[in-house]
């Protein structure tokens, strides 16, 4: 029997009038998650992000016990093992400007569970700073298009330097690197990833220590190791930033899934 993965908006089956019109909409905002035994880790991230995101966009939010009724409605339908992503939108759609009031709902999509691709990755280096940075909004096509720019020079995938010339982040994936004693996040303005959050919160109560810096292409090469991270997986080796080769350091990638691991699955 196949497995069933399941479209819902509002918790509720999916209407095809109504996806049609999403489908082609750019002014929404998400969240991607993994699913295990019914649970996800670091919830309260998701949840806040989603508020947070909705304030800025639509001046309004979902409130946060909707939300986890509409994703029991879609887990309640799909495997307990599962990528998931949920979606906030406005039915009155974009490029309107009038005086209606937003009409906020939830599109919820379930699929095969990841891990993430095993690595290690080259990554391209191209400048890109993504409009309103610090929200997952869709509608990103540059990141689609340097992704590709990036394997067609051989690369794996890209990362992105702001205008001063300071890495901020991946396509779709959150940078960490490593200086032989500290973790270090880049400097800059980006989207702060749900599973950087748990590594960040998880690290500090190991007390193990942590530091947000400017890091310039030039600077990998003084640097340890470099991973990155999103909601696939808590680290993903990098063995190249450009022209830069960096160690590959599997103790490393070790500890931050552990890490990860030990944040505790919130049931639905």
């Amino acid at each position: 029997m196949a497995v069933q993965y399941s479209t819902v908006v509002d918790g509720e089956p999916a209407d095809p009038n109504l996806l049609s019109g999403v489908a082609f909409a750019g002014f929404a905002h998400f969240t991607a998650m993994q699913v295990r035994d019914g649970g996800v880790r670091g919830l309260d991230l998701h949840l806040e992000r989603l508020a947070s995101a909705s304030r800025k966009l639509f001046g309004a939010e979902l409130p946060n016990e909707q939300i986890r009724d509409d994703l029991r409605g879609a887990v309640g339908s799909s495997p307990p093992d599962a990528s998931l992503t949920v979606t906030v939108f406005d039915a009155n759609g974009e490029f309107t400007n009038d005086e209606r009031p937003p009409s906020l709902h939830t599109l919820i999509r379930t699929g095969p569970p990841s891990d993430g691709p095993a690595g290690p990755l080259a990554l391209a280096v191209f400048e890109h700073e993504r409009f309103m940075p610090d929200i997952k909004h869709v509608g990103e096509g540059a990141k689609t298009f340097f992704m590709r720019r990036a394997r067609e020079a051989g690369f794996d995938d890209a990362a992105f330097t702001d205008r001063r010339g300071k890495l901020t982040e991946a396509s779709i994936w959150n940078l960490a690197f490593f200086d032989g004693d500290t973790v270090v996040w880049p400097e800059g303005e980006i989207l702060t990833g749900t599973t950087m959050g748990i590594v960040r919160r998880q690290l500090a109560e190991r007390g193990v220590p942590q530091d947000i810096r400017p890091i310039t292409p030039a600077a990998v090469r003084e640097l340890d190791a470099a991973v990155v991270m999103n909601s696939w997986t808590a680290g993903t080796a990098v063995h190249r930033i450009g022209d830069t080769s960096l160690p590959v350091r599997p103790d490393l990638v070790g500890f931050l899934h552990d890490v990860y691991a030990a944040e505790p699955l919130t049931r639905l």
